[in-house]
């Protein structure tokens, strides 16, 4: 006989005790002119670093969006403090009177295009120092030039110094403006921006040849050549295509400065049957010639009268080679009766390659105040450059020693 069976199940206890109404606390709202955010404060979980450190505004509206936040840490040392015209200040007094205390008497201008604005440099064309610039909103006029250079004359002026030769580009912003505010001085162009234009045009005629050249090939049907006929045009065509790879090839020839015995034959075999080609070889040594400091000015421009009477001869090249007759070049000449006239302007050159550099790291910055601070503060930094070079040298000659004593011990040891 089988007695009661108990059975024990758990079954969970859905009893709640009676439920007690408790009001939520309520903030007391006063009226306010504009719209605040509350915000709420995030303690940092180990000990204190300025990332953990950030108020986050309270989310409002029916998407529960964050609409702002906020670095509590320090502020960032790039730009956090605004040197306005401390800086400018700077430049203008103790700046000039460290730059302009070895003034060769010879400067070097030229206008840099950087976005919307125009910025103008003065550089010492000797020393490679910047000395003044200026930021405008637009292009430049001659009112703007002019008032540019009146302004660096009275600095000149205070200084008690006096301005022997100028170097520009072949812009024509600064022939008048030059002439109005300094009188009758050496204005040199820059030999390097005068040989481009010659040496493009050099190369531009090159090109028309190789089109020429193109132009004779005959046209014949696609696939193998059948027939004597055939066989003797696809050798022409073969020929002109390896003269024009060649040309093209080997088209620094003929603007290269001075060519190696191999360059000599290279250049004679590519340019057979073409005495176009080297005519345009003996006009650019022609060219060369003109700015050989031995001689005097005088000299160069009777050299550059012959060369253009040879060149007007030849009526296709009288239109190619229209530099030679433009006066820039005979500007260009000027630094041949004054030895200490530089004549290039690859001193504002490197200014602003400088400026360009730097604007890449802080390509946003493109207001016009910004970019007169950054130049200033440019500036002073090449103002110490010569104290920073000497700790730098100064620091490696240290740790060169201590290197060495630490092996001659392990050595001894």
């Amino acid at each position: 006989m089988i007695g009661p069976v108990i059975l024990w199940l758990l079954i969970p206890n859905i009893a709640v005790p009676t439920a007690t109404a408790i009001s939520m606390l309520t903030w007391t709202t006063w009226p306010c002119p504009r719209v605040t955010t509350l915000t709420t404060w995030w303690p940092p979980r180990f000990g204190w670093w300025w990332r953990t450190l950030c108020r986050i505004a309270q989310r409002l509206g029916i998407y529960g969006a964050t609409i702002a936040s906020l670095s509590l840490g320090p502020r960032s040392r790039t730009g956090s403090r605004r040197r306005k015209k401390k800086a400018e200040a700077e430049i203008t007094g103790e700046y000039l009177d460290k730059a302009l205390a070895d003034f060769s008497g010879y400067i070097a201008a030229d206008e840099l295009y950087d976005g919307p604005f125009c910025v103008l440099f003065i550089v010492d064309n000797h020393r490679f120092k910047r000395w003044y610039y200026e930021v405008l909103d637009h292009d430049p006029t001659h009112k703007d030039m002019i008032r540019f250079f009146k302004r660096f004359r009275q600095i000149l002026h205070k200084y008690g110094l006096s301005l022997k030769g100028v170097t520009t580009d072949g812009s024509p912003w600064y022939p008048e403006p030059l002439a109005k505010v300094f009188g009758n001085i050496e204005h040199q162009i820059c030999q390097f921006h005068v040989l481009k234009e010659i040496t493009k045009a050099i190369l531009k005629a090159v090109t028309q040849t190789r089109k020429q050249l193109k132009a004779q090939k005959i046209p014949r049907s696609r696939g193998r050549p059948s027939g004597t006929k055939a066989h003797q045009i696809a050798r022409q065509n073969q020929r002109l295509q390896q003269k024009i790879a060649d040309l093209f090839e080997y088209r620094y020839l003929f603007v290269k400065h001075t060519l190696t015995p191999k360059e000599k034959l290279i250049f004679g075999r590519i340019t057979r049957g073409l005495p176009l080609l080297r005519t345009l070889r003996t006009i650019m040594n022609e060219v060369y010639r003109l700015f050989d400091r031995r001689c005097r000015m005088d000299t160069a421009l009777e050299k550059l009268a012959q060369l253009r009477r040879r060149v007007s001869r030849f009526q296709t090249l009288g239109k190619t080679l229209n530099k030679l007759f433009s006066p820039n070049l005979e500007k260009a000449l000027t630094f041949l009766d004054d030895s200490l006239l530089p004549s290039t302007s690859n001193a504002v050159e490197r200014a602003n390659r400088r400026h360009r550099k730097m604007q890449k790291s802080i390509y946003r910055v493109r207001t016009r105040e910004h970019i007169s601070q950054r130049i200033a503060v440019d500036m002073q930094r090449d103002a110490h450059i010569d104290t920073q070079r000497q700790t730098t040298s100064t620091l490696h000659r240290s740790r060169s020693n201590k290197s060495h004593k630490t092996y001659e011990k392990r050595k001894v040891a």
